[in-house]
Order: C-alpha cells, then structure tokens, then sequence
C-alpha cells in the first residue's frame, strides 16, 4: 500500500503524465456518457426485449463491446467494432494486394493514407450495418417505442434516415475520441474504448451472478460465488503470464538464434513470439460459426435447420469443437502471412548475424520457419483453450453474462489493454528516474492486442 501512494505521488509529479491521464479520463467519461443517451424517437422504458435479447450469443458480444449501448439503443450502439472491421479488411488487403503493401512501406505518409482508407471503408459499413440495427430494433420493440414518430404504426422513414445518420456519426466520433486518446491521452486509444467498453458491463454481469447464486435454494451460494472469483483471478493470472511471456520463444531454440553482434554487452535476438497471431484467429474463427447463424435462416427443410442448430449452439460440443480447430488453423495462417522467415533469414545476413551451425540464407529461413512452426502449437491450442472458455464455465453454472469474463476476446483484449497502458504509465515514470510500477522487472506490453 505505501508503494502504490509512493507511485500515485509520483505520477502527480510529473506534469505531462498527469495531464494525459486527467485527458484520458475526460474522454472516456464523455464515451460512456454517450452510451446512455438514446435515439431520438425511441422510448428508453420500452427497452426490455431489446435487453433480454443481448444477454447473451453475438448480440451479447456486441453490447459488451460497446459497454452496453446496443442494448440501450444509444448514438454509440454500434461503437467502434466497424472501424475494427475495417481495420481487418485493410490489414488483409495489405498482405493481397501490391497497391496496399506500397503505402505500407511509405512511412508516415502511407500510414496517413491507409488510415484514410480505413475512415472510409467504416463509414462504407456503417451505412450497411445501421439499417440492421434498426431492422432489429423495429422487430423487437413495440410501436409505442418510437413514440413520438409512429405512436399507432410502425417507424417512418424519416426515422429511419435520422437514425442511420446518428449511428454513423455516434460510431466515427467514438472512433474520433479513440484518436484523440492516441494522441493526447495515455496512448491505445481505440484499445482502450473497447477494454472501457468490456470493463463497463463486468459489474452487472458480476451483480448478476451473486443475486442469482445468493437466490439458489439449500445453501451454499455464497461459497460457490467465492470460488468462481478465485477462478476468474486464477484464469487472469495465467492469461498475464502467458501475455507477458510471448515475446520469447523457449530457451532452447533462443539459445540458438543469435547473431555475432552485441549491444550493451546484450545479445540481440530474433523477435519470434508462441504467438505471433494476437487475438485474430478468434475473430475469424468467430466470424465463420456466425455463418450458420444466417443460413439457417433461410433454410428451408428440416434436415438443415436441425443440423445448422448444431452449429449454432455456444454451449454444444460440435461448436465448440469446430471453433477451436477453426482457431488453430487460422493461427498457423495468419502467423505464415504476417511473418516472413526469407525476409528474417535476408535481414540477419545484411547486418551480419548468423544462425550457429547453420548456412546464410535459404537454410536460415527454413530453419527459422521450422522453429516458427513448432513453437505456433502451443500458442494456438492456448488461444483456442482461453476461447471456447466461457462455454466450460457456463456449463459449470454461471451465468452467460459473467462467463464471458473467463476468457475469449474480451479476457485477451483487457488483459493487453491493461498491460499496455501500465507500461505506457512505467515509461513515463522510468524516463523520470522514479521507480516503475513493479517492485522488480518491468512491466511487458501485450503480444496479442488487436488494435493500437
């Protein structure tokens, strides 16, 4: 306790630190603000289906991302999962197609572009997405919701245009807020919308669980409670370690990947990580079990519909079990596009450096490629194990809401948020000769964030 008022002192201290904490919180202030004011034209007292169907499945993943918006039908409903998207299908064309891969390798002017491209390409699904949204909110409130619009009959189109344009706009200015976080705030913005948004519904899903374990009959709720705690701290636990231990690969393949150059008296070696993917395996394997989600919808025998229900179960076996293979694959194949073992092999042999009993060139990328390989499994079962978590947990009792918190991307994503946003605070407080956050060592960022 008296190193942590120790470290707030010392945060106070130092100027420029407190004024980009003090930014930070007023932005994020202004975003959950923004979460709670609800479109014009709907009745917040009629909300009840619209809450009970985002309790859980994808509906319930996005109003956790969006810190519970989407079920209050807010200007933010849609947060900042658009721009996320974009993000994705810029990242994806990066590796596709050669225009991209120019502006990737411009500097800051390409980034400039690409970053402009990404606006668009949001807006370009908002304008799609919103209509949705709508749709959904019509089917499952009441005319008397809209009320002042269409107090006898469904919503009028003017309604419609009014509210795609506030979603959109609600969606870029949060998108907004995340830049000026980046650039004025602590750093991480659009990151730290999302783990604020995560953050944000943990105490109604935890306010949840105890009234519904403090409401079982026989006793003996309250004890259950307590150990399902002692397992979300344990499972948090793992999850920092495993984080914070990705940036090295096991020491007997270290040992082996150095080069002849010393700086600092410290040997350099190569960046290879157990997980080189982040969190994007998840998010597309999740992408892909939401298909059946669609086509079952369209189904039209019996057949289908029994053997696409499923698929669609996120508490079933076969779920569960595809989910996670889907994961692994897509771990090996994003780590073989965003990983380039010639271009590693090529770089060494421009700077000097050398793999110890193995030639330049091709047999240093085979022999890196090979490492890369061998080291990936371990990373991709962890990941397809922190995913189908929340599934093993719900079977245990608890509720879906809480369940999230045990794992998936939402677990991943506050873990690295947190961590990064420490080591943003260490840095400060190191380049100012003050002690770090940690008693020893420093504190590692995330490996495995999804956005910057």
């Amino acid at each position: 306790m008296k190193r942590l008022i120790e470290t707030i002192r010392n945060i106070y201290k130092i100027e420029d630190l407190r004024k980009r904490l003090l930014y930070t919180l007023g932005i994020v202030m202004i975003y959950r603000f923004g979460s709670y004011i609800v479109l014009p034209g709907v009745d917040p007292t009629q909300l009840a289906a619209l809450h009970k169907q985002t309790k859980e499945g994808l509906l319930g993943l996005l109003n956790m991302f969006s810190g519970g918006a989407f079920s209050n039908a807010s200007i933010f409903a849609l947060g900042i999962m658009p721009y996320i998207s974009a993000s994705i299908v810029v990242q994806l064309l990066g590796m596709a197609i050669p225009y991209f891969q120019k502006l990737q390798k411009e500097g800051e002017s390409g980034r400039k572009k690409i970053n402009q491209i990404t606006r668009y390409l949001t807006v370009l699904i908002l304008i799609f997405q919103s209509p949705g949204y709508i749709a959904n909110l019509v089917s499952q409130l009441p005319n008397e919701a809209f009320y002042p619009f269409s107090p006898d009959s469904p919503p009028t189109q003017f309604f419609w245009i009014s509210s795609v344009i506030l979603l959109t706009a609600g969606s870029m200015f949060v998108m907004w807020l995340g830049e000026k976080i980046t650039d004025k705030g602590i750093g991480n913005g659009i990151s730290l919308i999302i783990m604020i948004g995560i953050m944000a519904r943990l105490p109604f899903a935890l306010a949840g669980e105890f009234v519904s374990r403090m409401e079982e009959k026989g006793g003996g709720g309250l004890v259950v409670f307590v150990v399902e705690i002692a397992v979300l701290v344990l499972v948090i636990l793992i999850t920092i370690l495993l984080v914070q231990g990705t940036r090295k690969i096991p020491v007997q393949y270290a040992k082996r990947i150095v080069g002849n150059k010393q700086y600092g008296g410290v040997r350099q070696y190569i960046p290879l990580k157990v997980n080189a993917a982040g969190v994007m395996p998840i998010i597309f394997a999740q992408a892909i079990m939401f298909l059946p989600m669609t086509l079952v919808g369209f189904a039209k025998s019996q057949s289908l519909s029994g053997f696409m229900s499923a698929f669609m179960d996120f508490n079933g076996f076969w779920y569960n079990f595809t989910f996670a293979l889907l994961i692994i694959a897509f771990t090996y194949f994003y780590t073989a596009i965003t990983v380039n073992p010639n271009q590693m092999a090529e770089d060494m042999k421009k700077n000097g450096g050398f793999v110890p009993g193995v030639k330049p060139g091709r047999k240093t990328a085979d022999f890196i490629d090979s490492i890369l390989s061998k080291i990936t499994l371990p990373g991709s079962i962890f990941l397809a194990f922190v995913a189908i978590m929340p599934a093993i947990i719900r079977h245990a009792g608890v509720n879906s809401q809480f369940a999230q918190f045990y794992g998936g991307t939402s677990l991943l994503i506050l873990v690295g948020v947190v961590l990064d946003t420490l080591q943003q605070i260490e840095s400060h407080l190191l380049m100012r000769h003050y002690d770090g956050l940690m008693k020893s060592g420093r504190i590692k960022g995330r490996t495995m964030g999804m956005t910057g």
